[in-house]
């Protein structure tokens, strides 16, 4: 048996191990919605007790759709703009660019330098278009290396990060591509400040050190933070009829429940 391989994650870095195990357990479903035989091939080659991850069902079925209504983003996009960049923060140990590549995008995936080691020890890519960014998206020096490839089009995503961080570091973030890439589009995920409370409650249980702290009432609040911010689209769980989630459609009627969490699309300032 090959030796596993240890991780020391802490913070929102942990984060990962919790949708990379999800992405596992779904993907041994009989009636699963994705397969990703590479998540199950690393949660064997982790040193890590997955079993504290373990989240209600409705949560993990969120999860997988999430990831694919992420996916659906991304290839609209590129069928639009097919030699686009793709700016991929918070990879994670996710494999995103294998799932969506059209064999021109240009393709960078961002993550803290500790995810990031732990990353290439597990995912090698062969594509020179494929590129890894080991640092804070709150750090200004990979801006530089993404801009090398203007003026193609680019498209920003940030799947399950940016709650973890206040909400002052998110509206500068931004407010800096919506001054460095103008016309850029963004797709990200976010809850209300109900559900803040309640995942940081599970977060707890699965002793996990990080919690998320940016709540967004609505999605168009964010077109406040600048000029040339527009909503272009949003979508909530229930917005679409998932077998799964049948149990808890009744949701859909009560916005306070209903429409708590959603991915939300901008387009970031007009194009120059």
């Amino acid at each position: 048996m090959p030796e596993k391989i240890l991780q020391s994650l802490e913070g929102v870095s942990e984060t990962l191990l919790i949708t990379l195990h999800v992405r596992a357990r779904e993907s041994q479903r009989p009636d699963a919605m994705i397969r990703d035989e590479k998540a199950v091939a690393l949660v064997n080659q982790i040193d890590c007790d997955f079993s504290r991850f373990r989240m209600q069902r409705h949560d993990e079925v969120g999860i997988i759709m999430r990831m694919n209504k992420f996916d659906s983003h991304v290839r609209g996009f590129l069928k639009r703009n097919p030699d686009a960049v793709v700016v991929h923060i918070g990879c994670g140990l996710d494999t995103r660019f294998e799932r969506v590549d059209n064999g021109i995008v240009e393709w960078f995936d961002l993550d803290m330098p500790d995810v990031i080691a732990l990353r290439q020890k597990l995912i090698q890519s062969r594509s020179d278009r494929y590129h890894i960014l080991a640092t804070s998206v709150f750090e200004d020096g990979w801006l530089e290396e993404v801009s090398q490839y203007k003026p193609r089009s680019f498209m920003f995503i940030a799947e399950g990060v940016f709650p973890y961080f206040e909400e002052a570091q998110v509206k500068s973030l931004f407010l800096q591509l919506c001054g460095s890439f103008p016309g850029s589009e963004l797709v990200c995920d976010a809850h209300t400040p109900f559900v803040i409370w309640t995942d940081n409650l599970q977060l707890a249980l699965s002793k996990v050190s990080a919690r998320l702290q940016w709540g967004l009432k609505h999605g168009k609040d964010v077109e406040s933070w600048g000029d040339g911010i527009q909503l272009l689209e949003e979508w909530f769980y229930f917005d679409d009829p998932e077998p799964r989630m049948e149990a808890y459609r009744w949701m859909r009627f009560f916005p306070l429940l209903g429409k708590s969490t959603g991915i939300f699309h901008y387009r970031l300032g007009a194009q120059t």
